[in-house]
């Protein structure tokens, strides 16, 4: 015999409380003879309804002679109000007014459940209803039930754990716990479980996924001595997160249809069709000729409508989903019902929903992002405004995400107290970073970092994934996680660099199958929220790097000083939320500490330099394919923009040139400014390189014989210390991180920022003097060879080991 034991005609607030709240609505939304049909035609030999804390949908069936009535309690643990559900089947109308005398204390409930021979079932006894659940209360839980479920609704993990401690519990654990929480069992062999099924279905669409069969049974009363005797057998398989999502779009849209008897339009309207195929408990009637035309108009309609026809979000998600509809064949067929439904309609439907999404982010992130590059600022928020209720759509997969989630990490700590093999206690689980960055194949410092951080972790077995987006790159490396980005903006003055919208819930989904421990944003943009949703759905630890002074170059950009401030509003609200903060200079900590970051949570953290890339063996002579005239080399490396000074730069070199003929200027970059500063150098010895990465830019530093970075915008300068660690000194200037690289009179000079003069004189000082020049050289390599990059890496990784 089979049943499903765990079935739901009314609104619960378990698992959706925060949905059901929004749309208030306790009343019936699938009619208890419609459950029962759909469970006969599921192949179960009896038909149950176990709604919470009523049994007016299972007494609309009671009649019939395959159906019984049972019922969802909700109780409490009386000293902290931890809720739990339990399962009382075949119950009738006098126990039923019992109970709900004595529900609200489990300690009462129960006995009472005994007492008066009722088969009751502690249901999903690893799922924390109101986030109250601790190790102690499933100790109690084990103590005081006989009968265990496995659950349809929930994670498979907490039924495998339930299946494992069913058939490894002893008559010692049960002693011990007995002794511990002064609870004794009162029934026989507390230390062997017999596990049930049920589907816990609240939206008429996953009825029986699991079920309970006792073989052998022929009526009601020899399956509930089959559940007694433990020959009850759990069928089907559980859930995931995407099941529990469609669950919940299905609970919401069954509302809605009966309140607005959208059963009218739903053959008429191609997006309404597919909607309803996969949310409503029935397939929809056959649609006739009417229907037919109406649909092909409204089809006609979606698919001419423009973006500007409508801001408000709901809108826009409909027009966006019905066009993904149409522009899918396989989706079109499935509204069409020219196809059958696949089995795991969760699947289909967050393909669906991922995809609509995808195309509303990339909407209102289009949006945003010219309103700020246009400083529009109160375009900005009425934009943000609106994408926020963008949040709601998605809100099913978020709830999903975080209650399965909480499951495991209940999980995880009940398997590590009984002993269970390969599970270890939450706090001391290995380190495991999600490190989210907006660059990351790109030509820039904090690329750089970043990609010899994935390659460190590789080498010395840190379990470090890097994720981020690029529509040219695979979808994964060792060590890295790519995904094709949903869309793209290109900013005018910066053509190399690129802002790509993250595909959001694929991103939540990967976070959720790799269990990371900690979360790491490498910077503030779209992939750096994505990485603050998943440390906030997962409750992970999150930590931040300051790479780049957003709020700076915001400015130039715009020319605006109120999006300058602005954007420092952001930065310092992101920053934050952030449970440390990772500043590469003092400086840099400095500047966010006045700007109003919290000084407890801003560290300046180590950084290093590939002491073996660069390295001032790998002089070799590489400007000779220049043609330069014999002399000193001075180099600069880096992008070629306004914001790094260079128009200091040009000024300061075109005195040094007067001077000191001899003084070569070699430029590697690429950038804005590059055809600017081309033409105010056109008659000097001054060459232009464009890009250099890998053993080329090294032999270049190393060939060169002082290097120049009179930037006052960058946080750290990654280039400064390649530069030393190659055997040249550095002239930078006195604002920033990379001041704080260069020692003084000994690896280099620190000049004002401010006057041409001042870095003239210090470039032409060291021309005068070529020994203090290369002692300087020799100095700065010996800085740096304490600093290596393998070192830093693992001082960093020390921080988060000692924070876990």
């Amino acid at each position: 015999m089979k049943i499903d034991l765990h079935v739901h005609s009314k609104f619960s607030t378990r698992p959706s409380q925060w949905i059901l709240q929004k749309i208030n609505c306790p009343e019936s939304f699938t009619s208890p003879q419609k459950l029962y049909r759909i469970a006969k035609e599921r192949g179960m030999d009896m038909v149950t309804i176990s709604d919470h804390n009523t049994i007016d949908g299972a007494l609309e069936i009671a009649h019939l002679d395959d159906a019984f009535v049972s019922l969802e309690i909700t109780t409490y643990f009386p000293e902290d109000r931890c809720k739990v559900h339990v399962l009382a089947l075949d119950i009738d109308g006098a126990a039923f007014q019992d109970i709900q005398k004595i529900r609200t204390n489990i300690f009462d409930l129960v006995p009472y459940l005994r007492r008066n021979n009722i088969t009751h079932v502690c249901a999903h006894p690893l799922y924390a209803v109101n986030d109250r659940l601790t190790m102690e209360h499933f100790e109690q839980l084990l103590l005081l039930f006989k009968n265990l479920e496995l659950n349809g609704a929930r994670d498979g993990r907490p039924n495998d754990l339930l299946r494992l401690l069913s058939k490894s519990l002893t008559p010692e654990d049960m002693d011990r716990l007995a002794n511990r929480h002064g609870i004794e069992p009162d029934y026989d062999e507390p230390w062997v479980k017999n596990l049930t099924g049920g589907s816990d279905d609240h939206g008429a669409l996953n009825i029986t996924r699991i079920h309970t069969e006792v073989k052998g049974a022929r009526d009601l009363p020899e399956f509930l001595q089959g559940i007694a005797e433990g020959r009850s057998i759990p069928r089907g398989e559980a859930a995931n997160p995407e099941t529990m999502a469609h669950n919940l779009y299905g609970i919401a849209y069954q509302y809605y249809k009966n309140k607005f008897r959208l059963d009218r339009f739903v053959n008429k309207d191609i997006f309404l069709r597919f909607v309803d195929r996969f949310l409503a408990a029935e397939e929809p009637r056959e649609s006739n000729l009417i229907d037919r035309l109406q649909a092909y108009w409204t089809t006609r309609k979606y698919m001419r409508s423009g973006r500007s026809n409508s801001g408000r979000v709901q809108d826009i998600v409909r027009r966006e989903a019905a066009r993904l509809i149409c522009d899918d064949p396989r989706l079109l067929k499935i509204a069409k019902k020219r196809v059958e439904l696949p089995k795991s309609k969760g699947k289909e439907w967050s393909r669906f929903v991922n995809g609509a999404s995808n195309k509303v982010l990339k909407y209102f992130a289009d949006s945003l992002l010219g309103h700020l590059s246009g400083g529009n600022v109160f375009d900005i928020f009425q934009t943000v405004g609106s994408a926020g209720a963008l949040y709601t759509f998605m809100a099913p997969y978020f709830v999903a995400y975080t209650l399965f989630n909480q499951d495991r990490r209940l999980c995880r700590e009940v398997a590590s107290a009984f002993g269970c093999p390969g599970h270890e206690e939450e706090q001391s689980r290995p380190v495991k970073v999600g490190h989210y960055t907006d660059t990351f194949f790109e030509i820039n410092g904090v690329a750089k970092t970043l990609q010899h951080s994935v390659r460190i972790a590789r080498k010395t077995g840190r379990d470090l994934t890097m994720i981020t987006c690029d529509p040219e790159r695979g979808q994964s490396l060792p060590g890295v996680r790519n995904f094709q980005p949903i869309g793209v903006f290109d900013l005018p003055e910066y053509p190399e660099q690129k802002i790509f919208y993250p595909p959001v819930l694929e991103m939540v989904a990967h976070a959720f199958e790799s269990e990371f421990t900690h979360i790491h944003a490498a910077t503030p943009g779209p992939i750096g929220l994505t990485a603050l949703l998943v440390s906030r759905l997962f409750k992970l630890p999150i930590y931040g790097t300051y790479h780049t002074q957003i709020p700076q170059y915001a400015q130039q950009l715009t020319g605006d000083d109120q999006m300058e401030e602005l954007t420092w509003k952001f930065t310092i609200w992101y920053y934050s939320q952030m449970d440390m903060v990772y500043a590469p200079s003092q400086a840099t900590a400095d500047e966010l500490v006045e700007k109003g970051l919290d000084p407890e949570k801003v560290v300046v953290y180590p950084r290093g330099v590939d002491t073996d890339l660069f390295n001032p063996a790998k002089r070799n002579g590489f400007l000779r394919r220049y043609s330069l005239p014999e002399g000193i080399n001075l180099i600069y490396v880096g992008r070629i923009s306004k914001e790094k000074n260079l128009e200091i730069l040009a000024e300061a070199y075109q005195k040094v040139a007067a001077q000191h003929p001899k003084v070569n200027l070699i430029m590697v970059g690429d950038g804005p400014y590059l055809p600017e500063m081309k033409r105010k150098m056109r008659d000097l010895p001054c060459v232009f390189t464009g890009y250099l990465e890998g053993e080329e830019l090294a032999a270049c530093y190393a060939s060169s014989d002082l290097f120049v970075f009179p930037s006052v915008t960058d946080t750290f300068g990654n280039v400064v210390l390649e530069a030393q660690a190659s055997g040249l000194p550095a002239i930078v200037s006195n604002c920033g991180g990379p001041s704080e690289n260069v020692l003084h009179g000994k690896t280099g000079l620190i000049v004002d920022a401010t006057t041409p003069a001042d870095f003239a004189e210090a470039i032409s000082s060291l021309a005068r003097e070529p020994e203090r020049m290369e002692t300087m050289g020799r100095m700065a390599r010996q800085y740096t060879e304490n600093r290596s990059f393998e070192q830093a890496f693992i001082k960093t990784w020390e921080i988060y080991q000692a924070a876990s």
